[in-house]
Order: C-alpha cells, then structure tokens, then sequence
C-alpha cells in the first residue's frame, strides 16, 4: 500500500453525474420557459435539480477521507432529485396532463437516447426547445429517473466497496502498521 488516501474525483466520468447536469440544464430550461419566475416552485426545482448534480460532485471529492460521507451526499442527491421528480409530477398532475407510462413509444425513445455514450444535454437540447411543457416534463422525468437509477447502482456499490475495504480509519490504521513492520524488519 503506497498511503491511505485514495484516488478521488472523477465525478465527470460518472454516468450519474452526466445525467444529473442533463437534468440540471433541463430544469433550468424549463423554468425559464414554461414557470412563472416569481413562482416559489422555480427556485425550489432549481435548487433541487443542482443538489442533485453538485451533491455527487462533492461526494466523489470527499471520498478519499469519508466514506460515510459519500454515502450520505450520494444518497442527498437521490432523495434531491427524488423531490424534483414529484414536482414535475405535479405540474402534470395538476394541469391534467398524462405521465408517460415507463414502457411507453416515447419513454423508450427517451431512455434510447440517453443510453448514447456521449449523452449531454445537446442530445436533449432540440427536444427540449420544440416540445409542449408536458412533452419536455415528461422527457424530464425520464432522466431523473436514469439518473436515480444509476444513484441506486452507486449506493450500492459504495456499501459493498466499504464493506470490502473499510473506511479511512481502518486504512490508516493499516498503513501505519504495515509502515511500523516495515521500520522493524529493516532495523533488525
């Protein structure tokens, strides 16, 4: 073992990331298109959309000292991006316009699209600029929920990391006795 901090960051690699911006971006958009700006629920989605991505972007910075701490930010970004999802679930609900079904013609196209490996924004962008409120919501929806899915797989994958690997305690604890066992066989 070379020390006990390991590598970090990396956030821009991660699919979750790329998607949670899409639905940052997206969301800004929408905002500005389709809500009045002096409605609370615009700043509360913003805010909501932008936890999401900022909080994974933290949580893969503070990986490298606290576990439990990228645990905790990822799952923010969960349960934030969670919170904007009902609130486009509102907008449709109250406005008397239909969820698309998750196995529907243009749910599958959505989730088509976004399976693109260079999936940006820019993939959504045209879509999101020509579409009625509800077709961009929809879309919208769409990729928080690939966004909370790739969250889920994350989550998961932490806990069984953790468990394999410990925390930083435990790595530290290791690197000083591996250091110390060093010293002593080289002193005797």
């Amino acid at each position: 073992m070379n020390g006990f901090i390991p590598a970090h960051g990396g956030y821009e690699d991660l699919l979750s990331f790329r998607k949670a911006r899409i639905v940052y971006d997206g969301t800004v958009f929408f905002c500005e298109r389709f809500l009045d700006r002096r409605d609370r629920t615009v700043d509360q989605m913003v805010q909501a959309a932008r936890s999401g991505k900022q909080n994974i972007l933290e949580g893969c910075m503070a990986s490298a000292t606290s576990k439990e701490t990228e645990i905790k930010l990822v799952n923010v970004a969960r349960a934030s991006l969670e919170e904007l999802l009902e609130d486009y679930r509102d907008f449709l609900r109250t406005g008397s316009h239909p969820l698309w079904a998750k196995d529907s013609r243009e749910a599958m196209f959505v989730r088509k699209l976004g399976a693109k490996n260079d999936v940006s924004y820019e993939t959504f962008r045209t879509y999101l600029a020509t579409r009625t409120p509800e077709i961009v919501a929809n879309i919208l929806i769409c990729l928080i929920h690939q966004t909370n899915y790739l969250l889920d797989q994350q989550l998961r994958a932490l806990e069984k990391a953790f468990l394999a690997e410990g925390g930083l305690r435990e790595r530290m604890t290791r690197a000083r006795l591996d250091a110390r066992n060093k010293h002593q066989r080289g002193g005797s």
